[in-house]
Formats: C-alpha cells, sequence, structure tokens
C-alpha cells in the first residue's frame, strides 16, 4: 500500500465535523508517523503558501521536488493542500499538534521545517511573512534562535547565519568537538536515518540540500583556522 494510499485512508477516517489537524492525534506511532509527516509537510505548506498571500506555481511544484507523486496519486496530495487552506485553524495549532506527536524527538521535526524552508524558496523569493511563519513554526518545535538560523542558511543565500550555525556549535568549540558534531550531523542526514525516525522514502530528497550545507559549513570552519 503506498503512503498516498494511507493518507486517503487517515483523511477518510476523520469524523464528520473534525479538521485536519485531527489527523495527528491519530497518528502518533510508526510506521504511521511517515503519513503524519507527509500531511504535516503538505499542510504546513499549505499554510504558508497563504502568508505571503499568492500561491505560485513554483510553490506547488515544490511539492513534487519533495515527495515523488505518481500522476495517480495526485488527488490525495491535493486533497491534504486544500483541506489545510479551507480549514479554519490557524497554523500554530497544527504545529502544536505535531510537535505533541513528535514530543522530544527532534529530528523529524527539523527534517519538516526543512522540508517548509525547500517549498519557502521554490519561487526565489524569500518573503518577510514566510520568514515570521517559519520562525512560529520553529518556536513551537521548540528550537532555539541558533537553530533556527543554522537551518534557515542553508536555503537563504543572504540569510544572517555561519556555518557554526549550521554545525550546532559554539564559535569558540575546539576542532575535535566540531568534528564530532559534522559527523553526527552527517550520520543523522543519511537516507537510512532519516526512514528510521519517520521521514518517507518519497521524500528523501530533503537530505540533499542539507548535507550539502553540512560539508560546506565543515569545509568554511577548517578554512577559517587553517
Amino acid at each position: 500500500m503506498s503512503i498516498w494510499t494511507r493518507i486517503a485512508d487517515a483523511l477518510a477516517a476523520l469524523t464528520s465535523g473534525e479538521g485536519l489537524s485531527a489527523v495527528f492525534e491519530k497518528l502518533r506511532t510508526p510506521p504511521d508517523r511517515t503519513v503524519a509527516f507527509t500531511i504535516a509537510v503538505i499542510a504546513l505548506g499549505a499554510k504558508m503558501a497563504k502568508a505571503d498571500g499568492v500561491v505560485t506555481r513554483d510553490e506547488v511544484l515544490a511539492f513534487r521536488e519533495v515527495f515523488v507523486i505518481p500522476p495517480a496519486e495526485e488527488e490525495s496530495a491535493a486533497r491534504v493542500f486544500n483541506l489545510a487552506r479551507q480549514d479554519v485553524a490557524g497554523f500554530d495549532i497544527y504545529a502544536r499538534r505535531i510537535k505533541a506527536m513528535f514530543g522530544d524527538d527532534e529530528g523529524p521535526l527539523s527534517d519538516l521545517l526543512q522540508g517548509l524552508f525547500h517549498i519557502a524558496m521554490a519561487d526565489g523569493i524569500y518573503h518577510p511573512k514566510e520568514d515570521a511563519f517559519l520562525q512560529e513554526v520553529s518556536d513551537i518545535f521548540g528550537f532555539s534562535a541558533r537553530r533556527f538560523r543554522g537551518i534557515r542558511a542553508q536555503f537563504v543565500t543572504d540569510a544572517e547565519g555561519d556555518p557554526y550555525d549550521v554545525l550546532r556549535v559554539d564559535p569558540e568549540a575546539p576542532m575535535d568537538e566540531i568534528r564530532t558534531a559534522w559527523r553526527n550531523l552527517v550520520r543523522e542526514t543519511h537516507p537510512d536515518r532519516m526512514m528510521a525516525r519517520g521521514v518517507p522514502e518519497e521524500a528523501i530528497k530533503l537530505a540533499e540540500k542539507r548535507m550539502v550545507a553540512i560539508n560546506r559549513a565543515w569545509e568554511q570552519i577548517q578554512d577559517a583556522r587553517s
């Protein structure tokens, strides 16, 4: 059974009057968390697309870059997107439900936030309202300001940030500590590790930019200290 069929089943299980955010109360354990992760990216992406008042073709196409959606499954993905856009519940309610679902497991939440950045940058413009949206989602997920800056720097080329933010280390940390942080992040970004923490196989493309940014940050610190 494909993940898109499982998404259709999850939506069908909602009772009359329940909003899309109720899905996250029902999908708390593996393998259902892969379904919840996919719904979360699409649903929060739909809410974010409304943040700047414009839903561009590029933003819609960005979903195809994050998720490989077979033509036969487009209806399920479109239904999640449209339900989120029409839902009167605010994006903060979605974010809090998602945070409650993953608890202290920061890995999937970080993956999710990076997926939203990928979608936000699909049209090449990082709108101030998108920044405010993503900052609030990051706060709800419990990430520090440094963590948010590090993720933002991976996607927004002119954003404030530095390689230490990307590797989540203090600028005064010794090289051995920084090397260990870099290696840990590389391991975390491996597709097998991502799937183990609930990221669906269809969304592993999320790892590509992250890996590039992690390795670039390590190289920049090495060059600066050599």
